[in-house]
């Protein structure tokens, strides 16, 4: 009665052992490796196997294959992880950072523009930054408004010294035409012209 009991709990895995005939090499490659983790043989090799079936690998060939694939995924998913997070950065940039910039950059102008001195120097920024900061397919309305105020007063320059052309008929010679303006004119014109 008492061996029956005992071939039901080795049937049922209930603490009985049982052989396994294995090569030397094997049995002694298998030794030194359970030693690493301080543990049974029948619990490392309980391990190896519990590992193989959870995920699925054929320890003949094909169970690299499996994970190089999973390590393959993993690694383009990361991708757009950072794909995403680069396109997140650069909205925040386009939508609040450059409006921001901006807006600071208009309100000291207006500053200076009243005639009071600033308090602080102007930030200064870095120069690894500055392409981030350069307009790309807009100019600032402040910039705008200067260039536009630029040449008008250019434009009424022009007319200026258009208006003070003479026309000048020699009697020997082909005519020509004449400027009139002064020496500090001239000198002035050719500095604003560089």
């Amino acid at each position: 009665m008492e061996k029956q009991k005992i071939n039901d709990r080795t049937k049922k895995g209930k603490g009985g052992y049982s052989n396994i005939t294995v090569k030397k090499e094997t049995t002694t490659r298998f030794r030194s490796y359970s030693k690493r983790f301080n543990k049974s043989h029948s619990e490392v090799l309980d391990g190896m196997v519990q590992y193989f079936k959870e995920n699925d690998l054929d320890p003949f060939g094909e169970g690299t294959k499996i994970i190089l694939d999973s390590i393959k995924k993993m690694e383009r998913q990361m991708m757009k992880k950072f794909d995403r997070l680069i396109a997140i950065i650069k909205n925040m940039e386009k939508t609040s950072i450059r409006p921001t910039y901006e807006m600071m950059l208009i309100l000291y102008e207006a500053y200076v523009k009243d005639g009071r001195k600033p308090r602080r120097d102007p930030v200064q920024i870095q120069k690894e930054r500055m392409d981030f900061l350069e307009p790309r397919n807009t100019v600032p309305k402040t910039e705008h408004d200067r260039m536009l105020q630029e040449f008008k007063e250019y434009k009424k320059h022009c007319l200026e010294i258009i208006n003070n052309v003479e026309k000048v008929e020699p009697m020997m010679g082909k005519p020509y035409l004449k400027i009139n303006m002064g020496i500090g004119d001239f000198e002035s014109l050719k500095h604003r012209l560089k």
